[in-house]
């Protein structure tokens, strides 16, 4: 199970508190996501990391919906985005929403942090644990925000899709 916490953060201000805390930086990632539309409570989306020059297909089902910190979540590499997108099409999945950041990945004590600039929406902090034992890990990710400086005001709850279509709709 994929356990993780959503904040809207400043991003040099969360880059600087997850180095001092020790964190080892992993790696960069230039995303594209093309999200698919499902029914609620599910998550569609094939990944390409421009950068890394690797693509993902993802699915993943909402445990906690409205919270959206819990997932069951299948993942595999592919080795050609457009094709995947085509056969998806194909099969009659309706393209639904693009979503394009920059990613910071760190990793401290088995919790990965991701850094986000989401284009058209801001700066984001993913923490997360994977775990099946889902209290244990929001008491470590809950454990970690506080060090940061992070509190439940600064969660983003809504999913990037949903955030995306508000910004549309205005």
């Amino acid at each position: 199970m994929e356990i993780e916490v959503k904040f809207r953060i400043d991003f040099n201000q969360a880059r600087a508190a997850i180095e001092s805390l020790g964190a080892d930086f992993v790696r960069e990632e230039l995303q594209e996501d093309l999200y698919f539309s499902l029914p609620p409570h599910e998550l569609l989306r094939v990944r390409r990391i421009s950068n890394l020059g690797r693509s993902f297909l993802t699915y993943k089902r909402i445990a906690d919906p409205g919270r959206n910190e819990e997932f069951d979540e299948i993942e595999v590499e592919v080795s050609d985005f457009d094709g995947t997108v085509e056969i998806l099409k194909r099969l009659g999945f309706r393209e639904d929403i693009w979503i394009r950041k920059r990613r910071l990945v760190y990793r401290l004590d088995g919790v990965t942090f991701e850094l986000n600039e989401v284009a058209g929406l801001g700066d984001f902090l993913d923490i997360e644990v994977i775990s099946d034992n889902v209290e244990e890990a929001k008491r470590r990710i809950w454990e970690i925000a506080g060090r940061l400086g992070l509190t439940e005001d600064d969660v983003e709850p809504r999913l990037y899709q949903e955030l995306i279509r508000e910004v549309e709709e205005e």
